[in-house]
């Protein structure tokens, strides 16, 4: 049984740091491109950025600069790392594993509140 369970998220000023983490069982991340999505209130769920298998990474355009994507493939755990947040980054963010486009699982998400 696939399980992905987020952590991380909070509340945090405009131009704080939040890391988010992803911690994976029931799959290897090594073998799965994993993503990080975030849909806020009244909003569809959106690309924030993903990491294939062989650790190429993309970055929607509006966090680019600002968000890293990483794996620890020994861990089996995905992180976010938040800089330079802005409000317009609230949103509750999910981790995601996936194949060709196929979902292998997605997480709860974990709330994360930037204030002005």
């Amino acid at each position: 049984q696939v399980q992905l369970v987020e952590s991380g998220g909070g509340l945090v000023q405009a131009g704080g740091s939040l890391r988010l983490s992803c911690a994976a069982s029931g799959i290897r991340i090594s073998e799965y491109t994993m993503g990080w999505y975030r849909q806020a209130p009244g909003k569809q769920r959106d690309l924030v950025a993903t990491i294939s298998y062989g650790s190429f990474t993309n970055y929607a355009a509006s966090v680019k600069g600002r968000f890293t994507i990483s794996r620890d493939n020994a861990r089996n755990t995905v992180f976010l790392q938040m800089n330079s947040l802005k409000p317009e980054d609230t949103a509750v963010y999910y981790c995601r594993a996936f194949s060709s486009g196929r979902d292998i699982g997605w997480g709860q998400g974990t709330q994360v509140t930037v204030s002005s």
